[in-house]
């Protein structure tokens, strides 16, 4: 099922694509409500032995260099129920960081994927009813922020993505373990930002001419 509004940010939420589109989703305003579908995630190969490619995930293709951000809260209760935003190329190549409920605890977890996966996290002391994510693509880098107040920025990873090459970057949801949640996502926005090569070639160049 889904509704939606045609004005503000509605409008580039309902642009948008599904991978693994879930049962239950609904855009109002803003804001896009999913119910995450039960037995899914987003891992290759690393301890587990097993690899999984199937939870919900709305993107838009963006190329070159860009800053996308996302407010985002959930009903977690499961282990390794999960909300963020991810950043992918293809089912080889993508990072995925957000908040993930792990033994009874809000932890803030990336996992970066290159053919195999590997995941860190920042335990958090207590649960929080909300946090910001935030990923600049830089080159061939991605820098990862928290924040509790969308001013203050905390990074939590720095990781190696492929550059010159389009990126499906949005919004995801998994429940690995359980019969799924609600996940919540609001002020979803990105924005294009200048590519550091040619600012620095002209940058060069202006130097030359005076």
């Amino acid at each position: 099922m889904a509704t939606a509004s045609l004005t503000g940010m509605a409008q580039s939420l309902e642009k948008m694509q599904w991978f693994n589109e879930p049962a239950q989703w609904e855009i109002d305003g803003n804001t896009l409500l999913m119910d995450v579908t039960p037995q899914t995630d987003y891992w290759r190969i690393s301890h587990y032995g097993f690899t999984v490619d199937d939870a919900p995930f709305l993107y838009t293709l963006r190329g070159g260099e860009f800053e996308v951000k996302v407010k985002i809260s959930g009903d977690y209760r499961t282990r390794f129920d999960q909300s963020g935003l991810m950043l992918r190329i293809d089912h080889e190549n993508y990072i995925k960081a957000g908040i993930e409920f792990v033994d009874g605890k809000y932890n803030l977890s990336t996992v970066v994927t290159h053919h195999t996966s590997d995941w860190s996290i920042i335990p958090l002391d207590k649960p929080v009813p909300f946090v910001w994510i935030k990923a600049v693509r830089r080159l061939d880098a991605v820098e990862i922020f928290y924040s509790f107040d969308d001013k203050e920025y905390t990074m939590m990873r720095n990781a190696w993505l492929q550059d010159n090459c389009p990126v499906m970057a949005g919004i995801m949801g998994a429940c690995p373990d359980g019969n799924g949640f609600k996940a919540r996502f609001e002020g979803f926005s990105i924005k294009h930002l200048p590519d550091l090569r040619r600012l620095q070639w002209l940058e060069k160049n202006k130097e030359k001419k005076d």
